[in-house]
């Protein structure tokens, strides 16, 4: 049976704190190993990592840091995206203040107060201008992976402090549960 599986599109220090402390809330495991600015560990060794972990859903940290095209962290997300033992529920899109050529098409954003939205979010949480898409570096192979919904945010655990990990991470831990709710796993959680 395929793992279920969440990809978050940063990995820096912050980020796994927020990520670790999300996973613990929702029951799901977090691959704190595959944190990295940039990601340092490549898709077989987190596929592996992803099958011995106790539960599901188990959240997933790839970060190109900054890099443009693909980079690492990318190159170990399609690895894992398309792995026959994985199933992505979703995928955590982060916003960073690039606004190169890399971006990917979103359903929903979450901004910093915590409000769902149309329009894309920036780094800070902040609404941007444009519909359904987000700018980032760790986001440009996210289109060709077909998964079931992709939600962005601004950069995790930090957006002004609102979404530390001290005070729960609500919005990354918001993201996970829509993807969660999205998938019909939420409801087996509980």
């Amino acid at each position: 049976m395929p793992r279920k599986v969440i990809l978050i599109t940063d990995g820096d220090e912050y980020a796994r704190k927020a990520v670790e402390h999300v996973a613990a809330e929702i029951g799901g495991r977090c691959i704190s190993l595959s944190s990295g600015n940039p990601s340092s560990l490549g898709g077989p060794d987190i596929v592996s990592l992803i099958k011995k972990a106790e539960k599901d859903p188990v959240l997933v940290m790839f970060d190109d840091s900054g890099l443009i095209g693909e980079g690492p962290g990318e190159a170990a997300l399609k690895y894992v995206a398309t792995h026959p033992e994985i199933e992505v529920l979703g995928i955590v899109a982060v916003a960073s203040n690039t606004h190169m050529a890399e971006w990917t098409r979103v359903d929903v954003c979450i901004d910093r107060f915590g409000e769902l939205t149309p329009k894309g979010v920036d780094k800070f949480g902040v609404q941007e201008m444009e519909f359904g898409r987000i700018y980032g570096d760790t986001v440009y192979c996210l289109d060709s992976l077909n998964a079931p919904i992709v939600v962005g945010i601004g950069d995790i655990g930090k957006m002004a402090r609102r979404d530390h990990y001290a005070l729960g991470a609500p919005i990354t831990k918001k993201a996970v549960e829509i993807i969660l709710e999205r998938s019909g796993c939420y409801d087996q959680q509980e």
